[in-house]
């Protein structure tokens, strides 16, 4: 599921577990939030990454979704 209104509603739904984000070293300009429909009423705690793998000129971060 990537992001926009509908993975920012199943986060805020307790739907998702992992989130994967592959940071790449390039300038967009303005930009759109990740998850579109502006931040949660509660913050959403990530645990450290589980898994960190280094790619020619990106990175991908594995995080698990905390359980509150």
């Amino acid at each position: 599921m990537a992001g926009g209104e509908i993975g920012g509603q199943a986060l805020r739904l307790g739907l998702i577990d992992q989130i994967v984000v592959n940071l790449v070293p390039v300038v967009f300009g303005s930009g759109r939030p990740f998850f579109a429909m502006g931040p949660p009423a509660d913050p959403i705690l990530l645990d450290n990454p589980s898994q960190i793998i280094r790619g020619d000129r990106v990175t991908h971060l594995v995080y698990d979704v905390a359980q509150s």
